[in-house]
């Protein structure tokens, strides 16, 4: 069942992104009087899953899930359609268009990609508003969750001030965006100080346990209870340790590190059991493990345990407008970030690479309206800004040949820009064989 609601979503949300990109060209070739012969959902190599033809374009479902497509009369695309293009050029075709209505069409695409996060997202802040912690709110600092942020020289209490300079008011932005900084400002024993982060900060978070290397502080809460524990009659799911000994340890990393400091003793405790504080007695064996598995709190109970206090914030239809389009600038920022950090080998990123399985495990196991928009946004513009990409075959490098034209005047022969479109072919079953290549090869290493 889980499968299938992942399934539905990532095919639901690619229908979706392909359709409205399609569209994107479809409707100023029509406005622009140019014959479209087909709009097609999924390639249809060899036969169709389902074909209708209404007036001169054949609309279908082609059963290769890879992507879709228009086919423009007139035009050298991914059709190669060498027959058409050797005969007289005719008024309804691509060809025989005014170069700004041929650029208007070949852009058509990208920028529904790019209306249709920033739609998206204004709508995700009317409905849904925002949720999220200030960074002032983590009075105690931040926890490091991984061997890597121990190496970049982060501990447990220290408080991000600043990250390039910039001054952090968001702590759920943090650890993205250390992703691609070059440093950060914080402060640790009241005094500042600054860590340079490496080039291949993505590499080593990659090559480690791929998670945020940096979170907020929360309580130590009980998760499951191992059978064989020494304290299976002493502690039960959901409770939270408050005191080890005469020790508050309000933190997770506080209980960790008293259990370390105490192995092969039995310590007093208080739990907080249902609502209420119980004194109980742990054993902590010669590895200093109290043989439960940790549990992480929502949100819910980290403010009502009052550990932390998050801010919820609606907005009226109006007022989400401004802040809709701010989200979309910053993730599309951000995406442009990543792909600079791609192209760079330095950085490692490239290892990250995912092809459709990437994509496909990024959707939640349940289904959330919410979680689903998010996604689709993130994915349109990816979409947007992988096929403004100066590479021939896709529409980025249909644009740079127009642009070419319209400042010197000169139309690339035919010839040109079908081999230009071979190359481009190459270049893209290339990438994505690479993309589809690492998930087969982390899938192989159980990465």
């Amino acid at each position: 069942m889980e499968i299938a609601i992942k399934l539905s979503q990532f095919l639901l949300s690619l229908s979706l992104l392909i359709i409205l990109h399609e569209l994107g060209h479809f409707i100023p070739a029509k406005l622009f009087k140019t014959r479209v012969e087909k709009f097609y959902l999924f390639f249809d190599i060899k036969y169709s899953l389902l074909k209708k033809k209404i007036g001169e374009t054949e609309y279908g479902i082609g059963w290769l899930p890879l992507g879709g497509y228009v086919k423009i009369s007139g035009m050298i695309d991914e059709s190669m359609d060498k027959e058409q293009m050797a005969l007289p050029p005719q008024p309804w075709e691509f060809r025989s268009k005014p170069t700004w209505q041929r650029l208007i069409i070949m852009l058509g695409g990208v920028a529904v990609n790019f209306i249709l996060a920033f739609v998206i997202y204004i709508g995700m802040t009317f409905f849904y508003g925002e949720l999220y912690l200030k960074n002032s709110e983590l009075k105690d600092g931040i926890a490091v969750t991984s061997k890597v942020g121990e190496e970049l020289g982060f501990k447990t209490g220290d408080k991000i001030i600043a990250i390039d300079g910039e001054t952090v008011t968001r702590f759920n932005e943090v650890p993205n965006k250390l992703l691609f900084a070059h440093s950060v400002t914080l402060e640790r024993d009241g005094a500042k100080q600054t860590i340079d982060l490496p080039i291949d900060l993505i590499k080593k978070v990659m090559g480690g346990e791929k998670r945020p290397f940096i979170g907020w502080r929360e309580p130590f809460a009980v998760g499951l209870v191992d059978d064989k524990s020494a304290n299976k009659n002493n502690l039960k799911p959901k409770d939270i340790v408050l005191r080890m000994g005469e020790q508050a340890t309000p933190y997770m990393d506080q209980v960790i590190a008293y259990a370390l400091a105490h192995k092969g003793q039995i310590v007093s405790a208080v739990i907080l059991r249902n609502e209420v504080e119980t004194p109980v007695n742990i054993k902590i064996n010669a590895q200093g493990k109290i043989g439960v598995y940790q549990a992480h709190l929502s949100v819910e109970s980290l403010q009502k345990l009052g550990i932390y206090q998050f801010t919820e914030q609606h907005y009226s239809f109006f007022e989400s407008i401004p802040v809709g389009l701010a989200k979309g600038k910053d993730q599309v920022l951000g995406y442009g970030k990543q792909l600079k950090a791609i192209f760079n080998p330095e950085t490692g990123a490239y290892k990250g690479v995912g092809g459709f399985k990437a994509i496909f495990d990024i959707f939640p196991k349940t289904w959330s309206w919410e979680v689903f928009w998010s996604i689709t946004a993130i994915l349109s513009i990816m979409l947007g800004v992988m096929n403004l990409l100066p590479i021939p075959a896709l529409d980025g490098g249909h644009v740079v040949f127009l642009l070419y034209e319209m400042v010197s005047g000169k139309k690339p022969s035919d010839k040109f820009l079908e081999n230009a479109q071979m190359v481009g072919f190459v270049l893209l079953i290339t990438l994505i064989v690479f993309a589809n290549g690492n998930d087969i090869y982390k899938a192989i290493l159980g990465k």
